[in-house]
């Protein structure tokens, strides 16, 4: 299997970590159908909330005790690293939500962020258990699962108006997603460079293919 920060826990509790993982998919599917500023609302201070959480248990010992007694066996190396100071993958999720909800049209980011939790639990499990074919950093097994997973989310996902152009444009968008999931590792978290990395690719071959398009029909329903 190819060595990579995912083998840092056992595959146990990978399977535990990307079945809490799996449920970040309601911020995707409830923010369709909800306004962009009733979602901000709410995930704002959730993720202010763990944020601080997150870095006060460097800092006090009597949260650095409950957090590594609750969650300790789901944390990586890199997220255990007192010297770094690294946030843990929830917070990066809730940090990315804000973050691609603030910027990019609703479509755009329910399509990205529902690529992030199919595509990255695909390439997780996938990766660990029949990674062995060495891929720029992890495992081409991995990043292959990823791309399968998130093509068949593309195709599922709302488009603006439903043309073939927009098929195209979600299955390109994720094989950048893909490798943006590959190479996120220690530099940078793929909980934020796979659904930034995927609204901006989308972003643009809308502008070029199809710039005719109203993106603000992305918005709807509000």
């Amino acid at each position: 299997m190819v060595a990579t920060d995912r083998a840092t826990i056992d595959y146990q509790s990978e399977v535990l970590r990307k079945a809490i993982h799996f449920c970040s998919l309601s911020i995707p599917v409830v923010y369709y159908f909800i306004t962009k500023e009733l979602a901000l609302s709410i995930l704002i201070p959730l993720a202010v909330f763990s944020l601080m959480v997150d870095l006060s248990r460097y800092y006090v010992k009597p949260i650095s005790d409950l957090f590594y007694k609750i969650f300790g066996f789901l944390l990586r190396r890199h997220e255990r690293d007192e010297k770094k100071k690294n946030l843990n993958g929830a917070t990066y999720v809730l940090i990315s939500a804000v973050f691609v909800i603030l910027i990019f049209p609703k479509v755009f980011v329910v399509t990205s962020f529902a690529v992030l939790i199919i595509g990255d639990i695909a390439a997780a499990l996938v990766g660990r258990k029949y990674g062995n074919t060495p891929f720029l950093v992890k495992s081409l097994e991995g990043t292959l699962a990823f791309f399968i997973f998130s093509c068949i989310v593309v195709l599922l996902a709302p488009k603006i108006e439903g043309h073939l152009l927009e098929f195209v444009i979600g299955i390109l968008a994720v094989a950048v997603g893909a490798i943006a999931e590959n190479i996120s590792i220690g530099w940078a978290d793929d909980n934020l460079t796979v659904p930034v990395s995927i609204c901006i690719v989308m972003w643009l071959l809308y502008s070029v293919l199809l710039p005719q398009m109203p993106l603000i029909l992305a918005n709807v329903p509000n």
